[in-house]
């Protein structure tokens, strides 16, 4: 009997890590099965946000995967999946949904936009505000006919297109190609004796290019676009 005891008492340890050898999988599967929960989750969230459904979002990766991700990187869905589909009414609701969205976002940018105006007329009266310039979209939200003048400095035809434009006293949103800081674009607004009093009542708004002349430039300097009913076009250069 001892014996025997002592027999079993031997195989004990060999046998308890055999039986621990499946945790590490099974915790392996556990995790990988949260993973793609969360995955989900994830992806039921964006395609929401964006007012989809769970195949439109799908198709919007499988779109970003290929061809058309590395031609337009970080392209919207809404904009991915209404250029490539062939169907009429699905870019037709899929174009209603991005106007929808742009403009929920435009009139949100454009009223932190006027509490930045306001902020610079309570605290630094003397000096000229920049727009923020983060309007992924593009060019200023105006439909009044507004112009949009980009600019260089050191530029003499820059200056003689900015003469002409002040002159004719038409609102215009300035973007200055080259200089990222508020204090450049403040500096070169001074040199060439921009109204004050214009661009605090927005008539004139003083902005970043952002890379946005790369995009509507057609790389002519100094360019003027118009706002029109199919959107901004060039109008002079």
């Amino acid at each position: 009997m001892k014996k025997r005891m002592l027999t079993a008492l031997l195989w004990l340890p060999l046998l308890a890590p055999a039986a621990s050898v499946q945790t590490p999988q099974t915790h392996s599967s556990v995790t990988q099965s949260q993973q793609s929960a969360t995955g989900a989750d994830n992806a039921l969230q964006q395609a929401q946000q964006w007012s989809l459904s769970d195949s439109d979002w799908s198709r919007y990766q499988s779109l970003m995967q290929g061809s058309r991700g590395i031609m337009s990187p970080g392209l919207d869905p809404l904009t991915a999946l209404g250029v490539e589909t062939d169907n009429s009414a699905e870019r037709k609701r899929l174009a209603e949904l991005w106007v929808k969205h742009e403009y929920q976002r435009s009139e949100k940018e454009l009223a932190f936009q006027r509490e930045i105006n306001a902020a610079w007329l309570r605290l630094y009266p003397q000096m000229l505000s920049v727009n923020m310039g983060t309007n992924a979209a593009g060019i200023a939200h105006d439909y009044r006919g507004r112009l949009a003048l980009f600019v260089r400095d050191n530029c003499s035809r820059c200056d003689a297109r900015l003469a002409s434009v002040l002159a004719d006293n038409r609102p215009v949103d300035i973007y200055l190609v080259g200089d990222e800081s508020d204090e450049g674009i403040r500096a070169w607004a001074v040199r060439h004796t921009i109204p004050v009093e214009k661009v605090r009542s927005r008539q004139i708004t003083l902005n970043h290019d952002n890379g946005l002349w790369l995009r509507y430039g057609q790389g002519q300097m100094p360019v003027i676009l118009q706002q029109g009913e199919s959107g901004w076009q060039l109008a002079a250069w």
